[in-house]
């Protein structure tokens, strides 16, 4: 029998419900002129139409998130589990991650753009995609650690009852990745956040693209010296950073602990990663209420493909037949694309290159010197102060629950808010760009450390840290035979993106305008941003673009992927 009884919790989920559906509507009436448009010349910066802005930045990177996350589970799953596909996915990524969000533009531009014909659909596309890009590399690489750190024993433990295909996926798999992924979740809404004006403001040359949200309304404001709109911009976006971690995050977090590897049964209370106390109803109550709305439609699907007659069965020698042909056409049509795919690059990238050079080609090699210094010094001070405060967080339950959302807030706030700081203090009083381009460069690289610390400790099973406490052992001994082993993959995944978010973000650090003014250093940064957004010139951005991935690769070769290999192999946990 169906119970009606109005509980408080149930009266606050359909409270919920009723608002988030009024809201939705009553933004779509009341702005529904402005979904007609294309993408703007300029965005209007006037504060009353921030809740749409607010509303279309969502989406998008909402949009850009779910692509992301099927991404991830498939690229990572596939790179760790098939050593003939890591030699080409791994790689691969290295590179990706390397490629800076304004080194994407043209391809926006000449696919998403042109395929729409111009239109507001295709721009929005444009949009979804350049997000993307700055969402997926961290996940997938947080897939591929998780799986490849996970514990022989239970591998072989599936091995033994014959699980295979996709059992091993449901059962093994997917659930060693789900912190992981619940971290790189973050991080990747982070990333999004932070690079979002670059995303909603599409420039290469003379095509110039601008869509209506919250980055190209901070952006405005920048421009215009409007502080008061800049101030009441990031307000809006910490307020939907703040009611994410309650919406989303404290949740997911506080399901994800029950993936942690431990050896024994865990007594201890569940750990959320976001925000707590007086404020920990809200998430469950909201989470009940998607369930409400979504899980309804679902269940009807599901009931009315349960009740399709059944198609008869094949038998197992017709099964594996099917299954082996099936195999080989996927494999030839697979290589087929990728030799169209391979072929038509390397062609593109021919003629290209064939083009007259421009001059500026000779100042390469000593831009990428100064870059590489600058990204060396700016690792070094995330370093610094990252590992203390994930060993801090280690000893801490109460501040481990409390960094990470003061993190969520700080590292979502994109650098162009930082630029009237900047211009104010650091350069008036350096007189230089040096150590502005540093610190901008410090908020593109440290919370990919923060945050793949953090989940590294969250990952260290509670009992070794009793049979740690058993053994009479320091707080130094501690981190040095159990912590700091525990969390050197994570380090090392973080050490990777946060080079990747580097290289990402010397496009602002590097050379950025305020009020009509251009500041800039020499730097790899700095020529792909004026061939970008000055000259529109695709030789230079190539070229340019080439450079920075030569560099990655070459780090990523010769250090990175050495150490990671070391890491994954001697300090994997297992019983």
């Amino acid at each position: 029998m169906l119970s009606f009884e109005i509980t408080p919790r149930r009266f606050i989920a359909g409270t919920f419900s009723f608002l988030v559906l009024a809201s939705i509507i009553a933004l779509f009436f009341a702005y529904r002129e402005h979904a007609q448009q294309v993408a703007l010349p300029s965005v209007p910066v006037e504060l009353k139409h921030l809740p749409y802005y607010a509303f279309c930045s969502f989406n998008r990177m909402l949009a850009a998130y779910v692509i992301a996350l099927f991404f991830s589970i498939v690229y990572g799953m596939a790179a760790a589990r098939s050593r003939a596909w890591e030699r080409v996915l791994i790689p691969a990524i290295d590179i990706a991650q390397s490629v800076p969000v304004v080194g994407f533009f043209p391809a926006a531009i000449y696919f998403f753009v042109a395929l729409a014909h111009g239109s507001r659909f295709g721009v929005e596309m444009a949009a979804v995609f350049l997000i993307f890009t700055s969402q997926a590399w961290n996940m997938a690489l947080g897939v591929y650690e998780a799986v490849k750190t996970i514990p022989e024993d239970s591998d072989q433990a599936l091995e033994a009852f014959g699980a295979t295909g996709w059992l091993r996926f449901k059962r093994l798999l997917l659930p060693a990745s789900i912190p992981k992924l619940v971290y790189n979740s973050i991080l990747s809404w982070l990333a999004g956040w932070y690079f979002l004006i670059a995303c909603e403001i599409i420039t290469v040359g003379p095509a110039n693209y601008r869509l209506p949200g919250l980055g190209s309304f901070l952006m405005e404001s920048t421009d215009k010296g409007n502080n008061f709109d800049l101030l009441m911009g990031l307000l809006l976006l910490i307020a939907i950073i703040v009611a994410m971690d309650l919406v989303v995050w404290q949740p997911l977090g506080v399901w994800a602990e029950k993936f942690r590897y431990e050896f024994a049964a865990s007594s201890g209370p569940t750990r959320a990663i976001g925000m707590v106390g007086m404020t920990a109803s809200i998430g469950p109550a909201i989470v009940l209420a998607m369930r409400r709305i979504f899980l309804p439609p679902l269940r009807a699907i599901g009931y009315v493909l349960q009740s399709r007659p059944r198609v008869q069965m094949l038998s197992e020698e017709q099964s594996q037949r099917f299954s082996h042909t099936a195999k080989i056409a996927a494999a030839v049509a697979g290589g087929i694309f990728v030799v169209w795919v391979v072929g038509s690059g390397l062609a593109a990238l021919v003629r290209a290159l064939m083009q007259p050079w421009p001059s500026e080609v000779k100042d390469i090699p000593l831009a990428a010197v100064y870059s590489t210094i600058r990204m060396l010094i700016g690792y070094a001070i995330s370093l610094a102060w990252t590992v203390p405060v994930a060993l801090w967080a280690s000893e801490s339950a109460n501040f481990n629950r409390v960094i990470t959302p003061i993190a969520e807030i700080v590292g979502s706030i994109p650098a162009t808010a930082l630029f009237p700081v900047i211009v104010l203090f650091v350069i008036r009083v350096t007189g230089g760009m040096n150590l502005a381009s540093i610190l901008l460069l410090l908020t593109g690289m440290q919370w990919y450390l923060l945050f793949n610390l953090l989940a590294g400790i969250n990952q260290v099973p509670a009992d070794l840290k009793e049979a740690a406490r058993a053994f009479g052992l320091s707080r130094l001994a501690t981190w040095r035979k159990l912590i700091i082993p525990a969390i050197l993959p994570s380090l090392i995944t973080g050490s990777i993106t946060a080079w990747g978010g580097g290289w990402n973000a010397l496009i602002l650090s590097e050379y950025f305008t305020y009020q009509n003014h251009t500041y800039q250093v020499n730097g790899l940064g700095a020529l792909l941003d004026e061939a970008t957004y000055r000259t529109g010139n695709s030789v230079m951005i190539l070229v340019s673009l080439l450079s920075m991935v030569l560099v990655v690769i070459v780090l990523n070769r010769v250090v990175w992927r050495r150490l990671y290999d070391m890491a994954t192999e001697r300090y994997r946990l297992d019983y």
